[in-house]
């Protein structure tokens, strides 16, 4: 089915592409003459709440979201959808606890705040951390998408990995975060539409909603709500909510990308009015993504592509979908991959890859530059520009190493769970525990990290059996292998080559805890516990309810939006007993009068 794309298609693919680049060249041109260093990283501190919000819900749309999340609902079923749940609490979490000490602090980089609170070397062992994260994550996300739309087009793998690179780092490099932004608001449009432009097709093609959703319902695809507490089952109420809040709290909450979008923002108000409109963005998308994955196992109920092996791994489902359903119908196509491109997949995986350059360049100057060199304000704007570069070079070279990690979404969460974890546990010590000192924290930080890498390595050596993670059935009885080698998908005709069909079986239910690793989303929970249980044992062995924290690096009460409202709530309540007494001594008053005069 590759090289089905027909003109209009690339005419899409390149109207996306210098529509992106544009928006970097017109950034570069219209503050040529003015701002620093600071201004280019972190916009000046003029943007609104919209775009900004827009910007952050189209920095984390990656190929989780647009191939890897329909894999999993077409495999696992809907229920990855309660991941909702964890996107709620994060928001809150991060509104509430992370975003007022940032936005105080007004810090370019996430991990200045390391310094301020505990030392230089706990600062610079976050910094390398992150940048350890980012850069393989990156290149996850570059090879990711690459490998899977290399399947259906004739676009060359690695061609089309340098041409995500370069054109990222050209608008990145030129506009710095304005035209991060401003190119994440156009291409979040593009993500919609071409999302909307393959359901809507698969829903036309499958006789309308209620197919698809009895499709699903016949397939055990809709499987909303398990409450079992067994940490080894992959998906629960439990680990996509509890799970998924510390995972997406390591992003929205510390990561250098987003903190560094709503800390441009001209006040803290639409910093936090930015996150919950981001909010509506995520759920939009996991709904999406959800719908998706029941609309390719509406399509391929009868006959698994990958099972029959026509892909070699599930992440390619959604693009042989679109080239499935999408091929007649001239642009339609091409306005789905460059979604897929725009939300951080293939040529414009600039989204997410300039999010991490421009945080990589970000965190370079303020962490490892500025406080050990004099370099003026023009020379660090243009050493920025030069950081930029080389850390695009260096993602696109990572990029290669991908293939060895295995699936998107496996290699994304294995990076997230060894690094994230302990360092949110270290932000979180750092925030609201005032007794959290130096040495506890690189103690916390360090047994996160040990803990973690533990757990990974058991994933990776016993992972989860299939009565722990699943998986849902899945037939090839209704593919029909054509003599030209082609194979239509909903043909009801039985396989003329038995031999290469072959049917998931049901899982079989067994009842214990066996040794293997625990569910993929609770890497993260474990190395920040981990953290914060070892880091505050140890402040407290070192002397830890001595230390003196400037309360400007503290969560205080002032700061959230619980307290104010509890404000409001009891003064509201004072004032209405107040009146009630008035109230009372007035009668009393006229009471004593009418009696009084009855006397008298």
């Amino acid at each position: 089915m590759s090289g089905d794309f027909e003109v209009a298609d690339y005419v899409v693919l390149a109207l996306v592409l210098v529509g992106s680049s544009l928006i970097g060249v017109y950034y570069a041109w219209a503050s040529r003459h003015k701002g620093n260093s600071k201004d280019f990283l972190t916009g000046g501190r003029s943007m609104t709440a919209l775009p900004v919000s827009m910007s952050l819900t189209a920095s984390f749309m990656s190929s989780n979201t647009l191939l890897a999340n329909p894999a999993e609902v077409y495999r696992y079923g809907a229920i990855f959808g309660l991941l909702f749940f964890g996107y709620v609490l994060t928001i809150v979490i991060t509104s509430e606890i992370f975003l007022p000490v940032f936005y105080r602090l007004a810090l370019t980089s996430t991990y200045e705040y390391l310094e301020l609170r505990f030392n230089r070397v706990t600062r610079l062992l976050g910094t390398v951390l992150f940048m350890i994260q980012t850069i393989l994550y990156t290149g996850i996300i570059i090879y990711g998408p690459a490998l899977a739309l290399s399947q259906v087009t004739d676009v060359d793998l690695w061609g089309g990995i340098f041409s995500t690179g370069a054109v990222c780092i050209l608008y990145c490099t030129l506009g710095g975060l304005k035209a991060v932004v401003w190119t994440d608001v156009f291409q979040i449009a593009i993500m919609l539409a071409g999302y909307l432009s393959v359901t809507i097709m698969c829903v036309n093609l499958q006789g309308g909603f209620a197919n698809i959703i009895s499709d699903s319902q016949q397939g055990g695809r809709i499987n909303m709500w398990d409450f079992d507490m067994n940490p080894q089952r992959r998906h629960t109420f439990w680990t996509l909510t509890i799970g998924g809040t510390c995972g997406w709290v390591a992003v929205f909450g510390i990561n250098q990308a987003p903190v560094q979008r709503y800390v441009s923002c001209k006040s803290i108000a639409h910093a936090r009015a930015a996150l919950y409109i981001n909010l509506v963005g995520l759920s939009c998308f996991l709904m999406c993504s959800v719908f998706a994955g029941m609309c390719l196992y509406s399509v391929y109920k009868n006959c698994d592509p990958w099972t029959a092996g026509l892909i070699s791994t599930t992440d390619q489902l959604m693009p042989y979908l679109v080239v499935d359903t999408l091929t007649g119908s001239p642009g339609l196509s091409g306005l789905f991959v460059a979604a897929v491109l725009s939300g951080s997949l293939r040529f414009l995986h600039h989204i997410k890859l300039s999010s991490s350059i421009n945080a990589l360049a970000a965190v370079t100057i303020e962490d490892l530059i500025k406080p050990y060199t004099n370099l003026s304000e023009k020379q660090l704007t243009w050493l920025s520009r030069a950081m930029t570069i080389s850390y695009g070079v260096l993602c696109i070279a990572m990029a290669g190493l991908s293939s060895v990690m295995g699936g998107i979404m496996q290699a994304t969460v294995t990076i997230s769970g060894i690094l994230a974890g302990p360092l949110l546990g270290l932000f979180t010590m750092g925030i609201i525990c005032p007794f959290a000192n130096t040495k506890g924290g690189l103690t916390g930080v360090v047994s996160g990290l040990i803990v973690s890498v533990s757990v990974c390595v058991v994933s990776l050596i016993s992972p989860p059996p299939p009565e722990m993670t699943r998986p849902l059935p899945l037939t090839t009885d209704g593919c029909n292998f054509t003599t030209t080698g082609s194979l239509n998908w909903t043909s009801p005709t039985a396989p003329t080559e038995p031999s290469t069909i072959t049917t998931t079986a049901p899982v079989q239910i067994t009842d214990g805890i066996h040794l293997h690793s625990v569910s993929y989303l609770y890497f993260c929970l474990i190395g920040t516990v981990t953290a914060i249980i070892v880091g505050l044992i140890a402040s407290l062995f070192t002397g830890g309810w001595k230390e003196r924290v400037d309360s400007r690096l503290m969560l205080m009460k002032e700061d959230t939006i619980l307290y104010h409202t509890f404000t409001f709530c009891r003064d509201r309540v004072s004032v209405t007993s107040v009146k009630n007494k008035k109230s009372q001594l007035s009668a009393q008053q006229l009471t004593n009068m009418c009696s009084s005069f009855i006397r008298s």
